[in-house]
């Protein structure tokens, strides 16, 4: 029997043939970049003073440091006991990263062939999940490395892998619009999507913001849509209990939808706004090798960055981490508790990025020379709190 798909919910209307309509789908680039602007300007405006905002404290300097051969930055989950599940696509890398036993321990073995390309990685208490693009599936890993399950990608869900579970073990999916060969369909939202494990049926549960777009070379045969570089996305994740929270790019929040389906929203954040600079393109052209370089006239650009550029789901609460400039060393940030309010602000010095979050502790990555360095820094206690 095929899998039916369905809706529930204000957040759900329609399936995954048919996209949503509305506001939200109806922005065209331009409008979208002028209303996270305005967001942004009216965040400043409006929100809490400086004088009102968590002071910030300076993460430590890492001191336990792993190394890899890797070129790009991997992707990571936390596991307990000084571990780290951590996954690099284009090396075909998948380890569990120890920093007490100091080892980089390849899940299935040095010749395993569970996985071809793995591209992205989630936790589940000490249960590991990796997503494959080679193979289409996601792996299913204990903490000690031994395989013990195998999800083939939906089709119904054009292939898409999960990106989390819950507790009752029901697997959620980010399905992405068809784009279609001029990109012009990226203008419509994508959706998370619930399934069981047996894969029986499929519920639209919320919908993300589309993405921003130009339009490039209107009204030439080469006519295409390209995503506008630095201009961010929506991302999400899911509590144990089924509560899916939402970082909102436009609005610049967090977004609740509760098991039974009622959305809240988080206050509006306070955030300065960067201009992207040509500082910011240098920087991001100095990531391609030279002999394939783009021209940066070829390339869509945003006026302003995203207020964020990742999020992490921590034990209570959610981290954001927040743009920078390129000629700027210090990366903020946001510790925000489950419903969205500011409790902390961090600062990590340096070009390390965050990739995890754990309990206690954090996993940054940077790239040198050599290849990929992990670190894991403590997370420092929370101050006092402030005498009334």
């Amino acid at each position: 029997m095929r899998p039916r798909l369905s809706s529930r919910g204000p957040e759900a209307r329609g399936d995954l043939r048919r996209p949503l309509r509305g506001l939200a789908m109806t922005l065209v680039p331009s409008a979208l970049t002028a209303l996270t602007a305005i967001t942004a300007l009216t965040a400043l405006s409006c929100g809490p003073s400086p004088a009102a905002l968590p002071p910030e404290e300076d993460l430590a300097f890492p001191s336990d440091t792993l190394e890899a051969s890797w070129g790009n930055l991997p992707a990571a989950a936390a596991l307990s006991g000084g571990r780290w599940a951590v996954v690099s696509s284009d090396f075909d890398a998948a380890v569990i990263a120890d920093f007490n036993r100091k080892s980089l321990a390849p899940l299935g073995g040095p010749k395993q062939g569970a996985y071809l390309h793995p591209a992205a990685v989630f936790a589940f208490a000490d249960t590991i999940y990796v997503s494959d693009w080679g193979k289409r599936r996601a792996t299913v890993w204990t903490g000690e490395g031994k395989l013990v399950d195998s999800i083939p990608a939906p089709d119904p869900l054009r292939g898409s892998s999960p990106r989390a579970r819950d507790g009752a073990g029901q697997l959620y999916f980010e399905v992405a619009p068809e784009p279609k060969r001029d990109g012009s369909g990226n203008r419509d939202s994508a959706a998370v999507v619930r399934a069981p494990r047996s894969m029986a049926r499929f519920d639209t549960l919320i919908r993300l913001a589309p993405l921003d777009l130009k339009e490039m070379r209107p009204g030439q045969p080469s006519q295409r849509f390209e995503r506008m570089i630095f201009s961010g996305i929506d991302l999400w994740g899911v509590w144990s209990d089924g509560a899916i929270w939402v970082a909102r790019l436009l609005h610049n929040q967090i977004d609740i939808r509760e098991p039974s389906g009622k959305i809240t929203h988080g206050p509006e954040l306070p955030d300065p706004v960067y201009e992207v600079t040509q500082a910011d393109r240098n920087q991001f052209l100095q990531h391609f090798p030279a002999d394939v370089r783009p021209k940066e006239t070829d390339l869509a650009w945003a006026l302003i960055h995203a207020p964020f550029v990742a999020a992490f789901m921590a034990p209570d609460g959610i981290w954001l981490e927040k743009s920078k400039p390129a000629l700027d060393s210090v990366r903020r940030i946001q510790v925000l508790d489950r419903q969205g309010n500011l409790r902390r602000v961090l600062r990590l010095k340096g070009e390390a990025r965050i990739i995890a979050v754990g309990a206690d502790q954090i996993l940054v990555a940077e790239q040198f020379e050599r290849g990929v360095r992990l670190m894991q820094v403590r997370i420092p206690a929370p101050p006092p709190p402030a005498k009334p």
